[in-house]
């Protein structure tokens, strides 16, 4: 049996196996270690557990933690081993809920009195232990109506009630670490040993489970106090619970009886409210340079459209600008050792004009401002000559806006800052939340298609680098902000499912962006799709992406 393995630096070789080989086999057999772990395997573009037995010629291919799907994989294992450990520690009684990403890691609550410093050190030390034995973690697979029957036997109220509402939701793998039994969706690791790069820490009211993060999967990045987005998961938690619902059953009971409208106007209110509140924080800090930032699809255009609609409202009269129309001209761009133009980092902005026009305009100078053509790479003048009296604020929108090297030389007094992300609270069951990431990533597939004629296929090859780029050129400086708006929708991923899941099926399995696309279909199985939007208003964000909004072309 012939084998073409590739490993995760593109190197690529033929190899005769006899029949059946599985990857674990094929790990063992490299003449050359890996630079970082291997954790799965993609056989014929599908994901495969590393003991899943090939018995014919194919195309192998390893992932390690940089590999979304990997990166899941090593995720639903540790938070087994978790799990695990904190009964051995506390009792199989002990309830647990993996609540948010946090910190490079997940935010974590263990349903007891009192969280101490020795409970998390005791829990790290059962895992470690754990790890060493090396126990290997089973993995079965459920049919739906199997799957039913399990979870009931197991008393798993919450994952039930996502197989009794979600129709399209067909399997689930039930996984255990001797004996301790959960319900994931993604492959689990073979064994515990695969589980070396971790750590605990109390934080708060609960726990932070910490593990490598994709720009380095050899070792666990150095903790980060995140204590407005902490905040801000707190609050959408209180909104969430207000309105009713916890998990995406509770969602998609909902659609199921036509009661997501209230849902839907719920969700819009809140953002008004939160807009307003911020439009009047503003006024009362007399601040005139608004900075608002944030991650790809996080809706900084509609927000910050809406902030200015806010501010008029209390008589202010707020200039909006975007920073994209000060790129450097494409022709003075300096290029990188490998002969490519950085279009997303700071580089690419003439932050000396940027910087002298905001100076001129708080000082009530007259400015000719740039609109920037995309066509021909160059600033264009004369079209927005314009001049601001003392009382007006500038609303500024760019993902450069809380980089301090931006407007180092405006004064700090005058600045405030914003950042803007869709931070779900919504969680698939008591284990499994939704990442931020693939909120974003939908939204931004749809809109691509919709706005540039994208495919997802296109939009799915490009989301590593967008990814890559927000590591470096926004998440550093979100703790600049004076103020969190979360702009996800408590309803909006029923809403999205429906225009991406045609997109997503058009990828087929001989396409690179197959195995993504296919982890992407697998996510939006979860939700019944909300397929009359009608009654989301033309200035929600979430129009930006779907269309018919009034502030977003």
């Amino acid at each position: 049996m012939k084998l073409t393995v590739i490993l995760p630096d593109g190197k690529t070789f033929e190899k005769e196996y006899e029949s059946p080989v599985t990857g674990e086999m094929v790990l063992k057999d490299l003449e050359e270690k890996p630079q970082y772990d291997i954790l799965g395997c993609r056989l014929n573009n599908k994901n495969r557990r590393l003991t899943f037995p090939i018995t014919e010629d194919g195309t192998l291919e390893l992932t390690d933690l940089r590999d979304p799907y990997a990166n899941m994989s090593y995720q639903a294992s540790l938070t087994l081993l978790y799990l695990k450990a904190i009964h051995l520690v506390l009792g199989s009684e002990a309830k647990v809920t993996i609540a948010n990403s946090l910190s490079k890691g997940l935010f974590t609550r263990i349903h007891i009195a009192v969280i101490r410093n020795e409970t998390a050190e005791a829990i790290e030390n059962k895992m470690r232990e754990l790890v060493e034995q090396n126990i290997m973690i089973t993995e079965d697979k459920f049919q739906r109506e199997d799957a039913l029957k399990l979870l009931k036997r197991l008393n798993m109220k919450t994952e039930a009630g996502l197989f009794e509402t979600a129709e399209d939701l067909h399997s689930a793998y039930a996984c255990s670490i001797d004996g301790d039994y959960n319900i994931f969706y993604v492959h689990t690791l073979p064994s515990t040993g695969y589980l070396r790069l971790f750590n605990i820490r109390r934080y708060r009211n609960g726990m932070l489970l910490r593990f490598p993060h994709p720009s380095d999967p050899s070792v666990v990045p150095p903790y980060e106090e995140q204590r407005m987005l902490y905040e801000c998961f707190a609050e959408e938690a209180h909104w969430k619970s207000l309105m009713g619902v916890k998990y995406v059953a509770d969602l998609n009971q909902k659609v199921l009886d036509n009661d997501y409208k209230d849902l839907i106007m719920l969700s819009e209110a809140l953002h008004e409210k939160k807009i307003a509140d911020i439009a009047g924080m503003i006024k009362e800090n007399k601040k005139r340079i608004i900075l608002i930032a944030g991650p790809s699809s996080s809706g900084k255009t509609t927000f910050a459209k809406r902030l200015c609609i806010q501010l008029r409202v209390i008589g202010l009269r707020p200039l909006y600008l975007g920073t994209d129309d000060y790129f450097v001209n494409r022709d003075e761009m300096i290029p990188d050792e490998n002969g490519n133009l950085d279009f997303e980092g700071l580089s690419a902005v003439d932050t000396f004009l940027f910087e002298t026009q905001m100076n001129d305009l708080l000082e009530g100078r007259k400015v000719d401002i740039p609109e920037f053509n995309f066509v021909t790479g160059e600033k264009e003048f004369g079209k927005h000559i314009t001049s601001i009296d003392d009382s007006q604020p500038i609303v500024i929108e760019g993902i450069h806006g809380l980089n301090p090297k931006l407007t180092e030389d405006i004064s700090d007094d005058q600045k405030f800052k914003i950042y803007i992300s869709p931070l779900t609270q919504l969680h698939i069951d008591h284990h499994h939340r939704i990442p931020t990431t693939d909120a974003r990533l939908l939204r931004r597939l749809v809109r691509d298609h919709r706005t540039r004629g994208r495919s997802a296929a296109v939009t799915l090859h490009s989301w590593p680098s967008v990814r890559a780029g927000e590591e470096v050129n926004i998440f550093p400086y979100n703790s600049e902000a004076d103020v969190f708006f979360n702009s996800q929708c408590l309803y909006e991923l029923a809403v999205l499912k429906k225009y991406a899941k045609p997109l997503l099926k058009e990828i087929t399995q001989d396409q690179p962006e197959f195995a993504e696309a296919q982890r992407m279909l697998q996510f939006l199985k979860f939700f019944v799709s909300i397929e009359d939007d009608s009654v989301i208003a033309n200035n929600s964000i979430v129009r930006e992406f779907i269309g018919g909004s009034v502030l977003v072309g």
